[in-house]
């Protein structure tokens, strides 16, 4: 079943809950399933990391892109990583504008914009009116910005209400990761 997009979204998922990047890969799988060409590009998450969704991209056949360092706050590094944001965002506007995906996850995205290694002014205008009509464009981290925001077509914000690390459970595989 091949379905074509219409008028492509801007979707937003943000806030300090957990889910974000659940719900957009609950997205993306649903736009496999549905005959929909998917990519993924995350700005934080490092290439070495092997986590559940990186292991099913891979037997799905999802291109999947990891531009970071993994969640490290080193001002030592930080030059480095803004860099990688910019090669990731260079990556992203290549993958939007290409017309091969109808869907693209920019995960973690939020991070390059509100640390300011990305312009937010020239992302969202870029989005705006580069991105070709008929590509969803997913974004998700926290913080998002009040111009992405704005922009959006969909927004919907986690909030965090009870989490099992606050009781002192440790992440778990399958559910965290």
């Amino acid at each position: 079943m091949t379905t074509r997009v219409g008028q492509g979204l801007l979707i937003v998922y943000t806030g300090n809950g957990k889910g974000k990047t659940t719900a957009a890969l609950g997205l993306l799988w649903r736009a496999l399933g549905a005959g929909l060409r998917v990519c993924v590009i995350q700005f934080v998450k490092s290439e070495r990391g092997r986590w559940g969704e990186t292991l099913l991209a891979e037997r799905l056949g999802v291109e999947w892109h990891a531009m970071g360092r993994g969640f490290v706050c080193d001002p030592a590094h930080q030059a480095e990583d803004a860099g990688l944001a910019r090669e990731g965002w260079a990556l992203a506007r290549e993958k939007i504008s290409s017309r091969d995906y109808d869907v693209v996850l920019l995960d973690e995205f939020t991070y390059p914009l509100a640390f300011g290694w990305l312009d937010r002014e020239q992302v969202v205008g870029w989005l705006m009116t580069e991105r070709p009509r008929s590509v969803h464009v997913v974004i998700t981290g926290r913080s998002a910005p009040a111009e992405l925001i704005a922009a959006a077509d969909l927004v919907t914000e986690m909030v965090a209400i009870k989490h099992p690390y606050d009781a002192g459970i440790r992440a778990q595989a399958g559910i965290e990761f």
